[in-house]
């Protein structure tokens, strides 16, 4: 089993350096650090696994193609590739119409218990009920809208690293998450908030 390096701090600037020296071990060792994160945030935006892989593909090869131009004292790696990915949602959706599929497979990511703790079958249906209900309301968000949640309730981010990636004044980020929460509350009433909450783990 590859066992990679920490990949934070110094040591994230040490990995960065070997990948500019040409060192494929430490290219390898970003992508498995980040991939899962940012294959889950394009997919909550774009709703589709295939143009989620490939964005996933299209942010790293523009990442690693450009990691000489990524600056620790303007913000963290990872907001820098957020932001990437995000740039390539935005592409991706203006190539194509956006298309409804089944959102209860993001939902469901990193969430299904197994083993002994696995859900009992009434449970397993109440929880589904509610995925199909999140699902509905989430479908009628604006694009804008959808990327604020992926952000907010999908990667844990602040609001300040919202606006950052998204490239919009914190208090606009701000505006997008209440402007979500309503759209919820209208389709699935004062839970909404606390479904999203629930299923995304935030």
């Amino acid at each position: 089993m590859t066992t990679y390096p920490d990949v934070s701090g110094e040591s994230l600037q040490a990995l960065i350096a070997r990948c500019l020296g040409g060192d494929q071990a430490a290219y390898a060792a970003l992508y498995e650090h980040y991939a899962a994160g940012l294959y889950r945030l394009a997919y909550s935006i774009l709703l589709d696994v295939q143009d989620a892989e490939d964005v996933l593909q299209e942010a790293f090869i523009y990442a690693f193609r450009n990691l000489d131009r990524y600056d620790p004292e303007r913000g963290e790696f990872r907001t820098w590739l957020y932001t990437i990915t995000v740039s390539r949602c935005r592409n991706m959706r203006r190539r194509k119409m956006l298309p409804t599929v089944d959102l209860g497979r993001l939902l469901s990511l990193g969430h299904e218990p197994s083993g002994p703790d696995r859900e009992t079958p009434e449970a397993a249906l109440a929880r589904q009920g509610v995925r199909d209900a999140l699902e509905s309301a989430l479908q009628t968000l604006s694009p804008r809208l959808r990327e604020a949640v992926a952000l907010r309730y999908g990667q844990g981010l602040t609001y300040r690293e919202m606006a950052e990636i998204l490239g919009c004044p914190q208090k606009t980020a701000e505006s997008r998450i209440r402007l979500a929460h309503e759209a919820l509350g209208r389709a699935l009433g004062t839970a909404g908030e606390m479904l999203l909450e629930e299923l995304w783990g935030f």
